[in-house]
C-alpha cells in the first residue's frame, strides 16, 4: 500500500495505520516502511483496542486486518475486514474513493 498511496491523492483526509502496538514497537516499523518505501503513514497505538472496537474492527484480543473510514463527526462510513485489502489494492482504492465520494456529495 505505501507504494500506492499517490492513488488517494487529492482525497481530502487523514490516513493512519491503527493498531494495538506500542508506540516503541510503531516507531521502529514506521522507520521500516520509511526507509523501503521513502514514506510511511503515521501510527495511531490502540493498546486497548477501544478505537478499533469503535470502528467495529475487533476481533477477541487482536484487530481484523482491514481499513475504514470515519466522518469528520467519528462515525463509521465505511469499513471492511479483509487480510488482501493490499493484494487486491485496486477494489481497495475503489471502496475507499466510492466511501469518500458519499460523504463529499
Amino acid at each position: 500500500m505505501h507504494s500506492e498511496l499517490q492513488k488517494l491523492d487529492g482525497m481530502d483526509m487523514e490516513m493512519y495505520i491503527i493498531s494495538s502496538d506500542q508506540p516503541e514497537e510503531q516507531k521502529q516499523v514506521y522507520k521500516e516502511l520509511d526507509d523501503f518505501f521513502g514514506k510511511s503513514l503515521p501510527f495511531v497505538s490502540d493498546p486497548e483496542l477501544e478505537l478499533i472496537d469503535q470502528i467495529g474492527m475487533k476481533n477477541g484480543d487482536v484487530a481484523y486486518r482491514g481499513y475504514a473510514i470515519l466522518d469528520t463527526n467519528g462515525q463509521v462510513v465505511l469499513k471492511k475486514i479483509n487480510d488482501n485489502w493490499g493484494v487486491e489494492l485496486d477494489k481497495t482504492v475503489e471502496d475507499i474513493k466510492k466511501a469518500y465520494d458519499e460523504i463529499h456529495k
